[in-house]
Protein backbone atom coordinates (compact mmCIF):
# COMPACT_ATOMS: atom_id res chain seq x y z
CA UNK A 1 0.00 0.00 0.00
CA UNK A 2 1.68 3.09 -1.52
CA UNK A 3 0.63 6.05 1.19
CA UNK A 4 1.63 9.47 2.20
CA UNK A 5 1.22 9.15 5.97
CA UNK A 6 2.32 6.08 8.13
CA UNK A 7 4.51 7.39 10.96
CA UNK A 8 1.32 7.76 13.72
CA UNK A 9 0.42 4.18 13.30
CA UNK A 10 1.37 0.96 14.70
CA UNK A 11 0.14 -1.46 11.98
CA UNK A 12 -1.44 -1.59 8.45
CA UNK A 13 -4.94 0.07 7.52
CA UNK A 14 -7.24 -3.17 6.97
CA UNK A 15 -7.44 -3.84 3.46
CA UNK A 16 -11.33 -3.07 3.34
CA UNK A 17 -10.44 -0.09 5.20
CA UNK A 18 -7.64 1.01 2.83
CA UNK A 19 -9.84 -0.04 -0.03
CA UNK A 20 -13.13 1.98 1.12
CA UNK A 21 -10.95 5.15 2.19
CA UNK A 22 -8.88 5.17 -1.32
CA UNK A 23 -9.53 7.75 -4.31
CA UNK A 24 -7.28 6.47 -6.56
CA UNK A 25 -10.18 4.45 -9.06
CA UNK A 26 -11.17 7.48 -9.92
CA UNK A 27 -8.76 10.74 -9.16
CA UNK A 28 -6.50 9.51 -11.80
CA UNK A 29 -8.69 11.31 -14.08
CA UNK A 30 -6.61 14.43 -12.64
CA UNK A 31 -3.01 12.99 -13.27
CA UNK A 32 -2.53 15.64 -15.84
CA UNK A 33 -3.56 18.65 -12.96
CA UNK A 34 -1.85 16.91 -10.34
CA UNK A 35 2.04 16.89 -12.19
CA UNK A 36 0.89 20.70 -13.28
CA UNK A 37 0.19 21.72 -9.81
CA UNK A 38 3.49 20.06 -8.50
CA UNK A 39 5.64 21.78 -10.91
CA UNK A 40 4.46 25.26 -10.36
CA UNK A 41 4.99 24.52 -6.55
CA UNK A 42 8.39 23.89 -6.86
CA UNK A 43 9.59 26.25 -9.14
CA UNK A 44 7.81 28.54 -6.58
CA UNK A 45 9.76 26.61 -3.82
CA UNK A 46 12.76 27.57 -5.66
CA UNK A 47 12.08 31.21 -6.45
CA UNK A 48 11.47 31.43 -2.42
CA UNK A 49 14.77 29.22 -1.66
CA UNK A 50 13.52 26.42 -0.06
CA UNK A 51 14.69 24.32 -3.10
CA UNK A 52 17.81 24.68 -4.73
CA UNK A 53 17.74 24.92 -8.50
CA UNK A 54 19.32 21.36 -8.70
CA UNK A 55 16.65 20.03 -6.64
CA UNK A 56 13.71 22.11 -8.80
CA UNK A 57 14.95 20.66 -12.16
CA UNK A 58 15.65 17.05 -10.76
CA UNK A 59 12.07 17.40 -9.27
CA UNK A 60 10.65 18.68 -12.35
CA UNK A 61 12.44 16.47 -15.13
CA UNK A 62 10.93 13.61 -12.87
CA UNK A 63 7.58 14.96 -13.17
CA UNK A 64 6.99 15.38 -17.05
CA UNK A 65 9.01 12.08 -17.08
CA UNK A 66 5.79 10.17 -15.29
CA UNK A 67 3.32 12.42 -17.63
CA UNK A 68 5.13 11.29 -20.35
CA UNK A 69 5.35 7.86 -19.76
CA UNK A 70 1.57 7.94 -18.34
CA UNK A 71 0.08 9.26 -21.67
CA UNK A 72 2.43 6.41 -23.50
CA UNK A 73 1.11 3.89 -21.75
CA UNK A 74 4.66 2.91 -20.39
CA UNK A 75 3.65 3.56 -16.58
CA UNK A 76 0.04 2.62 -15.38
CA UNK A 77 -1.67 4.14 -12.99
CA UNK A 78 -3.20 1.04 -10.51
CA UNK A 79 -4.46 0.36 -7.32
CA UNK A 80 -1.40 0.00 -5.03
CA UNK A 81 -1.38 3.60 -4.68
CA UNK A 82 -4.40 5.32 -2.10
CA UNK A 83 -4.35 8.36 -4.17
CA UNK A 84 -3.08 10.30 -7.63
CA UNK A 85 -0.96 12.18 -5.34
CA UNK A 86 0.76 9.01 -3.72
CA UNK A 87 1.38 7.44 -7.69
CA UNK A 88 2.78 10.87 -8.53
CA UNK A 89 5.24 11.26 -5.85
CA UNK A 90 5.91 7.56 -5.25
CA UNK A 91 6.84 6.98 -8.66
CA UNK A 92 9.03 10.63 -8.54
CA UNK A 93 11.42 9.76 -5.31
CA UNK A 94 11.49 6.21 -7.02
CA UNK A 95 12.83 7.75 -10.30
CA UNK A 96 15.24 11.00 -8.37
CA UNK A 97 15.88 10.08 -5.10
CA UNK A 98 15.49 11.89 -2.04
CA UNK A 99 15.20 15.15 -4.07
CA UNK A 100 11.85 13.46 -4.85
CA UNK A 101 10.71 13.70 -1.00
CA UNK A 102 11.29 17.56 -1.12
CA UNK A 103 8.47 18.11 -3.88
CA UNK A 104 5.45 18.22 -1.07
CA UNK A 105 7.69 20.73 1.41
CA UNK A 106 5.31 23.45 1.97
CA UNK A 107 1.99 21.64 1.12
CA UNK A 108 -0.71 19.34 2.25
CA UNK A 109 -3.00 16.93 0.61
CA UNK A 110 -6.12 19.12 1.67
CA UNK A 111 -5.01 22.07 -0.79
CA UNK A 112 -3.23 19.85 -3.62
CA UNK A 113 -6.30 17.96 -3.77
CA UNK A 114 -8.41 21.43 -3.95
CA UNK A 115 -5.92 22.70 -6.61
CA UNK A 116 -6.19 19.74 -8.74
CA UNK A 117 -10.07 19.77 -9.03
CA UNK A 118 -9.93 23.11 -9.49
CA UNK A 119 -7.38 23.09 -12.80
CA UNK A 120 -9.37 19.62 -13.86
CA UNK A 121 -13.19 21.95 -13.62
CA UNK A 122 -11.31 25.08 -15.02
CA UNK A 123 -10.19 22.71 -18.16
CA UNK A 124 -13.42 21.22 -18.36
CA UNK A 125 -15.75 24.01 -17.89
CA UNK A 126 -13.37 25.37 -21.54
CA UNK A 127 -14.77 22.13 -23.31
CA UNK A 128 -18.14 22.56 -22.46
CA UNK A 129 -18.04 25.46 -23.43
CA UNK A 130 -16.58 24.68 -26.72
CA UNK A 131 -19.51 22.03 -27.43
CA UNK A 132 -22.09 24.93 -26.32
CA UNK A 133 -20.77 26.94 -29.41
CA UNK A 134 -20.68 24.48 -31.56
CA UNK A 135 -24.18 23.43 -30.90
CA UNK A 136 -24.68 27.30 -31.22
CA UNK A 137 -23.41 27.34 -34.98
CA UNK A 138 -25.19 24.67 -36.13
CA UNK A 139 -28.55 26.51 -34.54
CA UNK A 140 -27.81 29.67 -36.24
CA UNK A 141 -26.82 27.96 -39.72
CA UNK A 142 -30.22 25.95 -39.10
CA UNK A 143 -31.68 29.65 -38.41
CA UNK A 144 -30.23 31.36 -41.74
CA UNK A 145 -31.93 28.62 -44.08
CA UNK A 146 -35.12 28.60 -42.32
CA UNK A 147 -36.47 32.24 -42.23
CA UNK A 148 -39.61 31.55 -44.18
CA UNK A 149 -39.98 28.11 -42.84
CA UNK A 150 -43.52 28.46 -41.41
CA UNK A 151 -44.86 26.00 -38.94
CA UNK A 152 -47.33 26.26 -36.12
CA UNK A 153 -46.26 27.73 -32.68
CA UNK A 154 -47.91 26.15 -29.66
CA UNK A 155 -48.91 27.40 -26.10
CA UNK A 156 -50.04 24.19 -24.13
CA UNK A 157 -49.07 22.13 -26.85
CA UNK A 158 -52.00 23.25 -28.65
CA UNK A 159 -51.53 24.89 -31.99
CA UNK A 160 -51.01 28.87 -31.31
CA UNK A 161 -49.85 31.59 -33.85
CA UNK A 162 -47.35 30.68 -37.05
CA UNK A 163 -44.00 31.30 -36.63
CA UNK A 164 -41.21 30.27 -38.31
CA UNK A 165 -38.51 27.40 -37.96
CA UNK A 166 -35.83 29.79 -37.49
CA UNK A 167 -37.99 31.55 -34.47
CA UNK A 168 -38.41 28.10 -33.13
CA UNK A 169 -34.63 27.53 -33.13
CA UNK A 170 -33.70 31.16 -31.44
CA UNK A 171 -35.36 30.27 -28.68
CA UNK A 172 -33.01 27.44 -28.41
CA UNK A 173 -30.20 29.59 -29.33
CA UNK A 174 -31.09 31.73 -26.24
CA UNK A 175 -31.58 29.17 -23.71
CA UNK A 176 -27.42 27.72 -24.73
CA UNK A 177 -26.58 31.31 -25.07
CA UNK A 178 -27.29 31.46 -20.99
CA UNK A 179 -25.92 28.61 -20.71
CA UNK A 180 -22.43 29.63 -21.83
CA UNK A 181 -22.91 32.74 -19.86
CA UNK A 182 -23.23 30.53 -16.61
CA UNK A 183 -20.04 28.47 -17.62
CA UNK A 184 -18.30 32.11 -17.88
CA UNK A 185 -19.28 33.11 -14.69
CA UNK A 186 -18.36 30.33 -12.94
CA UNK A 187 -15.09 29.82 -14.31
CA UNK A 188 -14.37 33.39 -13.23
CA UNK A 189 -15.45 33.09 -9.66
CA UNK A 190 -13.98 29.93 -8.91
CA UNK A 191 -10.31 31.35 -10.52
CA UNK A 192 -8.33 31.14 -7.33
CA UNK A 193 -6.05 29.36 -6.05
CA UNK A 194 -5.97 26.78 -3.28
CA UNK A 195 -2.36 25.94 -3.11
CA UNK A 196 -0.33 27.20 0.13
CA UNK A 197 -3.23 26.96 2.23
CA UNK A 198 -1.97 23.71 3.25
CA UNK A 199 -4.33 21.38 5.81
CA UNK A 200 -6.37 24.37 6.68
CA UNK A 201 -4.26 27.12 8.37
CA UNK A 202 -1.16 27.91 5.75
CA UNK A 203 2.38 27.15 6.71
CA UNK A 204 5.40 28.89 8.17
CA UNK A 205 7.60 28.37 5.04
CA UNK A 206 7.43 31.74 3.18
CA UNK A 207 5.62 30.68 0.25
CA UNK A 208 4.78 33.12 -3.04
CA UNK A 209 0.53 32.01 -3.27
CA UNK A 210 0.41 35.14 -5.68
CA UNK A 211 3.42 33.71 -7.92
CA UNK A 212 1.82 30.34 -7.73
CA UNK A 213 -1.35 31.65 -8.98
CA UNK A 214 0.32 33.32 -11.53
CA UNK A 215 2.12 30.22 -12.83
CA UNK A 216 -1.49 28.08 -13.44
CA UNK A 217 -3.13 31.81 -14.81
CA UNK A 218 -5.40 32.00 -11.58
CA UNK A 219 -6.54 35.55 -11.12
CA UNK A 220 -4.75 35.39 -7.72
CA UNK A 221 -4.58 33.00 -4.51
CA UNK A 222 -7.84 32.08 -2.62
CA UNK A 223 -8.23 34.54 0.77
CA UNK A 224 -9.24 31.89 3.43
CA UNK A 225 -7.16 28.70 4.10
CA UNK A 226 -10.05 27.05 5.65
CA UNK A 227 -12.14 27.94 2.48
CA UNK A 228 -9.87 26.87 0.05
CA UNK A 229 -9.75 23.40 1.48
CA UNK A 230 -13.36 22.83 1.71
CA UNK A 231 -14.80 25.23 -0.97
CA UNK A 232 -17.20 23.21 -3.00
CA UNK A 233 -19.32 25.65 -4.21
CA UNK A 234 -18.13 26.00 -7.75
CA UNK A 235 -18.55 22.70 -8.69
CA UNK A 236 -22.43 22.76 -6.87
CA UNK A 237 -22.61 25.66 -9.03
CA UNK A 238 -20.77 24.04 -11.94
CA UNK A 239 -23.57 20.57 -11.61
CA UNK A 240 -26.39 23.19 -11.63
CA UNK A 241 -25.50 24.76 -14.70
CA UNK A 242 -24.91 21.23 -16.57
CA UNK A 243 -28.06 20.51 -15.04
CA UNK A 244 -29.56 23.30 -17.01
CA UNK A 245 -27.90 22.52 -19.53
CA UNK A 246 -29.06 19.38 -19.43
CA UNK A 247 -32.80 20.72 -19.41
CA UNK A 248 -32.84 22.81 -22.26
CA UNK A 249 -31.44 19.93 -24.33
CA UNK A 250 -34.12 17.38 -22.62
CA UNK A 251 -37.02 19.91 -23.69
CA UNK A 252 -35.20 19.92 -27.25
CA UNK A 253 -34.91 16.69 -27.31
CA UNK A 254 -39.21 15.81 -26.49
CA UNK A 255 -39.65 18.10 -29.39
CA UNK A 256 -37.66 16.34 -31.52
CA UNK A 257 -39.72 13.38 -30.16
CA UNK A 258 -42.68 14.70 -30.93
CA UNK A 259 -42.01 16.19 -34.38
CA UNK A 260 -40.63 12.87 -35.16
CA UNK A 261 -44.47 10.89 -34.55
CA UNK A 262 -45.80 9.78 -37.26
CA UNK A 263 -48.78 12.40 -36.33
CA UNK A 264 -46.64 15.38 -36.86
CA UNK A 265 -43.78 14.45 -39.51
CA UNK A 266 -42.10 17.35 -39.07
CA UNK A 267 -38.30 16.15 -39.51
CA UNK A 268 -36.32 13.19 -40.51
CA UNK A 269 -33.83 12.21 -38.44
CA UNK A 270 -30.67 11.31 -40.04
CA UNK A 271 -30.69 7.33 -39.44
CA UNK A 272 -27.09 7.43 -37.74
CA UNK A 273 -28.86 8.87 -35.02
CA UNK A 274 -31.42 6.37 -35.42
CA UNK A 275 -32.40 2.81 -34.57
CA UNK A 276 -34.84 0.31 -35.42
CA UNK A 277 -37.41 -2.09 -33.59
CA UNK A 278 -36.64 -6.06 -33.67
CA UNK A 279 -39.43 -7.03 -34.50
CA UNK A 280 -41.60 -3.78 -36.31
CA UNK A 281 -39.82 -3.25 -39.60
CA UNK A 282 -41.30 0.20 -40.25
CA UNK A 283 -39.74 2.10 -36.84
CA UNK A 284 -37.70 4.19 -37.11
CA UNK A 285 -36.98 5.44 -32.79
CA UNK A 286 -35.22 8.67 -32.20
CA UNK A 287 -33.00 6.70 -29.47
CA UNK A 288 -30.64 9.35 -29.45
CA UNK A 289 -32.77 12.18 -28.44
CA UNK A 290 -34.62 9.82 -25.54
CA UNK A 291 -31.36 8.96 -24.11
CA UNK A 292 -30.63 12.78 -23.82
CA UNK A 293 -33.86 13.38 -22.24
CA UNK A 294 -33.36 10.11 -19.61
CA UNK A 295 -29.77 11.03 -18.84
CA UNK A 296 -30.71 14.51 -17.84
CA UNK A 297 -32.07 12.55 -14.62
CA UNK A 298 -28.37 11.42 -14.13
CA UNK A 299 -27.04 14.68 -13.83
CA UNK A 300 -29.88 16.70 -11.31
CA UNK A 301 -29.18 13.52 -9.32
CA UNK A 302 -25.32 13.91 -9.05
CA UNK A 303 -26.02 17.93 -8.39
CA UNK A 304 -29.04 16.85 -4.85
CA UNK A 305 -26.16 14.37 -4.00
CA UNK A 306 -23.65 16.91 -3.60
CA UNK A 307 -25.74 19.14 -2.06
CA UNK A 308 -26.98 16.38 0.76
CA UNK A 309 -23.15 15.50 1.39
CA UNK A 310 -22.27 19.16 1.67
CA UNK A 311 -24.52 20.09 3.57
CA UNK A 312 -23.92 19.03 7.08
CA UNK A 313 -19.36 19.67 7.23
CA UNK A 314 -17.97 21.44 9.30
CA UNK A 315 -14.88 23.31 8.45
CA UNK A 316 -12.41 22.38 7.72
CA UNK A 317 -11.58 19.85 5.19
CA UNK A 318 -13.32 16.37 6.22
CA UNK A 319 -12.89 12.79 3.43
CA UNK A 320 -17.34 12.88 3.11
CA UNK A 321 -15.57 15.86 0.23
CA UNK A 322 -14.14 12.75 -1.63
CA UNK A 323 -17.89 12.01 -2.73
CA UNK A 324 -17.65 15.05 -5.39
CA UNK A 325 -14.96 13.54 -7.88
CA UNK A 326 -16.93 10.83 -8.95
CA UNK A 327 -20.52 12.40 -8.95
CA UNK A 328 -18.41 15.32 -11.02
CA UNK A 329 -16.71 13.28 -13.23
CA UNK A 330 -19.62 11.36 -14.04
CA UNK A 331 -22.26 14.91 -14.88
CA UNK A 332 -19.59 16.26 -16.99
CA UNK A 333 -18.90 13.22 -18.68
CA UNK A 334 -22.50 12.90 -19.25
CA UNK A 335 -23.48 16.37 -20.64
CA UNK A 336 -20.66 16.54 -22.80
CA UNK A 337 -21.48 13.44 -24.48
CA UNK A 338 -25.14 14.81 -24.81
CA UNK A 339 -23.81 17.86 -25.82
CA UNK A 340 -22.12 16.12 -28.79
CA UNK A 341 -24.60 13.78 -29.85
CA UNK A 342 -27.52 16.24 -29.60
CA UNK A 343 -25.29 18.51 -31.47
CA UNK A 344 -24.64 15.87 -34.57
CA UNK A 345 -28.24 14.95 -34.76
CA UNK A 346 -29.52 18.37 -34.77
CA UNK A 347 -26.87 19.28 -37.59
CA UNK A 348 -28.07 16.13 -39.91
CA UNK A 349 -32.05 16.02 -39.28
CA UNK A 350 -34.14 17.07 -42.09
CA UNK A 351 -36.88 19.44 -41.78
CA UNK A 352 -40.28 18.31 -43.54
CA UNK A 353 -41.12 22.37 -44.21
CA UNK A 354 -44.40 21.93 -46.08
CA UNK A 355 -45.94 19.33 -43.55
CA UNK A 356 -44.78 22.31 -41.08
CA UNK A 357 -46.60 24.48 -43.37
CA UNK A 358 -49.89 22.43 -43.84
CA UNK A 359 -50.10 22.01 -39.87
CA UNK A 360 -49.89 25.63 -38.97
CA UNK A 361 -52.94 26.24 -41.32
CA UNK A 362 -54.97 23.61 -40.22
CA UNK A 363 -54.71 24.34 -36.67
CA UNK A 364 -56.02 28.01 -37.05
CA UNK A 365 -52.99 29.25 -36.38
CA UNK A 366 -54.14 32.68 -38.25
CA UNK A 367 -57.53 33.20 -36.01
CA UNK A 368 -55.93 35.69 -34.00
CA UNK A 369 -54.85 37.61 -37.71
CA UNK A 370 -58.30 37.28 -38.75
CA UNK A 371 -59.73 38.58 -35.57
CA UNK A 372 -56.85 41.48 -35.75
CA UNK A 373 -58.65 42.60 -39.71
CA UNK A 374 -61.86 42.67 -38.00
CA UNK A 375 -60.45 45.22 -35.84
CA UNK A 376 -58.68 46.75 -38.44
CA UNK A 377 -62.06 47.10 -39.74
CA UNK A 378 -63.71 48.81 -36.80
CA UNK A 379 -64.99 46.02 -35.07
CA UNK A 380 -64.20 45.98 -31.55
CA UNK A 381 -61.92 43.12 -30.72
CA UNK A 382 -64.46 41.26 -27.95
CA UNK A 383 -66.54 41.14 -31.24
CA UNK A 384 -63.82 40.27 -33.27
CA UNK A 385 -63.06 37.57 -30.99
CA UNK A 386 -66.82 36.17 -30.84
CA UNK A 387 -66.78 36.07 -34.99
CA UNK A 388 -63.49 34.15 -35.55
CA UNK A 389 -64.94 31.98 -33.27
CA UNK A 390 -67.81 31.05 -35.47
CA UNK A 391 -65.38 30.88 -38.38
CA UNK A 392 -63.52 28.44 -36.65
CA UNK A 393 -66.63 26.15 -35.73
CA UNK A 394 -67.45 26.66 -39.33
CA UNK A 395 -64.34 25.37 -40.62
CA UNK A 396 -64.57 22.22 -37.91
CA UNK A 397 -67.69 21.09 -39.46
CA UNK A 398 -66.85 21.15 -42.88
CA UNK A 399 -63.26 19.77 -41.82
CA UNK A 400 -61.51 22.86 -43.54
CA UNK A 401 -59.18 25.77 -42.76
CA UNK A 402 -59.81 29.22 -42.84
CA UNK A 403 -57.95 29.78 -46.08
CA UNK A 404 -60.42 27.36 -47.53
CA UNK A 405 -63.09 29.38 -46.78
CA UNK A 406 -65.43 31.52 -50.19
CA UNK A 407 -65.61 35.18 -49.45
CA UNK A 408 -69.61 33.87 -49.36
CA UNK A 409 -68.96 32.05 -46.20
CA UNK A 410 -67.09 34.74 -44.80
CA UNK A 411 -69.59 37.46 -45.40
CA UNK A 412 -72.28 35.37 -44.07
CA UNK A 413 -70.68 35.22 -40.63
CA UNK A 414 -70.07 39.36 -40.90
CA UNK A 415 -69.92 41.39 -43.79
CA UNK A 416 -67.17 43.22 -43.11
CA UNK A 417 -64.64 40.57 -44.81
CA UNK A 418 -63.60 41.23 -48.20
CA UNK A 419 -61.05 39.40 -50.63
CA UNK A 420 -58.58 41.11 -49.33
CA UNK A 421 -59.23 38.83 -45.98
CA UNK A 422 -56.84 35.79 -47.84
CA UNK A 423 -54.27 37.89 -47.61
CA UNK A 424 -54.59 39.12 -44.16
CA UNK A 425 -54.57 35.63 -42.85
CA UNK A 426 -51.41 33.83 -45.23
CA UNK A 427 -48.96 32.42 -43.32
CA UNK A 428 -46.51 34.72 -45.06
CA UNK A 429 -48.78 37.64 -43.82
CA UNK A 430 -49.07 36.30 -40.69
CA UNK A 431 -45.12 35.70 -39.43
CA UNK A 432 -43.95 38.75 -41.72
CA UNK A 433 -46.24 42.03 -40.03
CA UNK A 434 -45.00 40.46 -36.44
CA UNK A 435 -41.80 42.53 -36.41
CA UNK A 436 -41.07 43.61 -32.75
CA UNK A 437 -37.60 42.74 -31.51
CA UNK A 438 -38.01 39.24 -30.88
CA UNK A 439 -40.89 38.35 -33.58
CA UNK A 440 -41.11 36.06 -36.14
CA UNK A 441 -41.04 38.55 -38.79
CA UNK A 442 -38.08 38.19 -41.28
CA UNK A 443 -36.76 41.43 -41.36
CA UNK A 444 -36.96 41.15 -37.12
CA UNK A 445 -35.25 37.69 -37.23
CA UNK A 446 -32.57 39.03 -40.00
CA UNK A 447 -31.44 41.80 -37.08
CA UNK A 448 -31.43 38.49 -34.82
CA UNK A 449 -29.62 36.67 -37.09
CA UNK A 450 -26.93 39.52 -37.69
CA UNK A 451 -26.72 39.96 -33.63
CA UNK A 452 -25.77 36.05 -32.83
CA UNK A 453 -23.49 36.53 -36.13
CA UNK A 454 -21.49 38.81 -33.58
CA UNK A 455 -21.70 37.09 -30.45
CA UNK A 456 -20.11 33.73 -31.94
CA UNK A 457 -17.47 35.79 -33.85
CA UNK A 458 -16.65 38.00 -30.88
CA UNK A 459 -14.20 35.13 -29.30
Amino acid sequence: MAQLWGGRFTKETDQLVYNFNASISFDKKFYEQDIRGSIAHVTMLAKQKILTEDEKNQIIEGLEGIRSDVERGVLEITDKYEDIHSFVEANLIDRIGDAGKKLHTGRSRNDQVALDMKLYTRDEILELDRLLKELLEVLLRLMKENTETYMPGFTHLQKAQPITLAHHLGAYFEMFKRDRSRMKDIYNRMNYCPLGSGALAGTTYPLDREYTAELMEFAGPTMNSMDSVSDRDYLIELLSAMSTVMMHLSRFSEEVIIWNSNEYQFVEIDDAYSTGSSIMPQKKNPDIAELVRGKTGRVYGALMSLLTTMKGIPLAYNKDMQEDKELVFDAIDTTKGCLALFTGMINTIRFQKKRMEDSAKNGFTNATDAADYLVNHGVPFRDAHGIVGQLVLHCIEKNIALDDMTLEEYKAISPVFEEDIYDAISMKTCVEMRNTTGAPGKSAMGDVIMAYDMYLNVE
